[in-house]
């Protein structure tokens, strides 16, 4: 028997995922103390395998939470856990840029790897290093894409769109998703002055009269989607959308995505948001039932 543990704000998500596994869902109790503590519930009894749904934007109170269930369902009787992340957060800190800066990604990879068998996930932000499993410095570690699936809606809104990596690290969804649908694509270069400066450098590929997709793993502050969305209006685009795998859309970024002149926004349901047009449930659930 298997049981899929999640929290209430993915309980959508949670449900999707559960029907499509045909496995029993709980859902943690949560109450929060004055002082900011939390108190979670699980079921009193637990099978052997439990899957753990938990996606990692804003991380840092998730994440303690997370780390509380996994230890509360081992004492519970689970011998088995697989988490279930759809957005990892803390991946793109994979080096010391500067002497003393902490490499979160390769300490949450340990803190993971030594609460969970297995690790599955969308998209992970992975620039220099090549794989889940070097996250986790052990075997377990699933890195699904969601890329194919929102090229080929994009395919179906956009006919013969133009599909445009904003940034180099993007290049490798980009690169999949037009190689699935038949889709033309190109790769624009980024320069990053701080959290929500960037410089875009459009590719060498023709967009004047085109229908550009801008396809990319995640939208956090928007201000790469913006500024690479006036780029290609500006080069003579005939209209531009987005499509992401992680509609983070922190604060105003959404705002500032439309403003730049981007017609629809386009994201996976890795991340709940109203922007929802695609699922991963098959992805997961398929992963999942492929677990010896």
């Amino acid at each position: 028997m298997t049981l899929l543990l999640a929290f209430d704000d993915e309980a959508g998500l949670a449900a999707r995922l559960a029907a499509a596994l045909g496995c029993a869902l709980s859902i943690v109790e949560r109450h929060a103390f004055p002082d900011g503590e939390t108190r979670l519930r699980l079921p009193a009894a637990l099978p052997a395998h439990v899957i753990a749904l938990r996606g990692l934007q804003d991380p840092n109170a998730k994440l303690t939470e997370l780390l509380l269930a996994a230890g509360g369902a081992r004492e519970l009787g689970a011998r088995r856990l697989t988490l279930v992340s759809p957005y990892l957060a803390y991946m793109r800190q994979d080096i010391a840029f500067t002497p003393g800066e902490v490499v979160s990604q390769r300490l949450l990879g340990r803190l993971l790897a030594a609460q969970f068998d297995t690790v599955i996930t969308v998209d992970p932000h992975l620039h220099r290093v090549p794989t889940l499993d070097a996250v986790l410095q052990r075997p377990g570690g699933i890195a699904l894409s969601a890329a194919t699936l929102l090229g080929g809606y994009a395919a179906q809104q956009v006919p013969g769109a133009l599909l445009v990596a904003p940034d180099e690290e993007a290049g490798q969804w980009v690169r999949a998703a037009a190689q699935a649908h038949g889709l033309a694509h190109a790769v624009c270069t980024k320069q990053r002055q701080g959290d929500r400066e960037v410089t875009v450098t459009l590719p060498a590929a023709d967009v004047a009269g085109r229908a550009v997709v801008l396809l990319d793993d995640v939208a956090s502050t928007g201000r790469t989607l913006a500024a690479a969305a006036r780029g290609v209006l500006a080069a003579g685009a005939a209209t531009v959308d987005v499509a992401v795998t992680h509609g983070l859309f922190i604060g105003d970024a959404l705002a500032q995505i439309r403003a730049a002149g981007v017609r629809f926004v386009w994201s996976s349901d890795c991340v709940p948001h109203a922007t929802n047009v695609v699922s991963v449930v098959p992805l997961l659930a398929a992963a999942l039932r492929g677990l010896a």
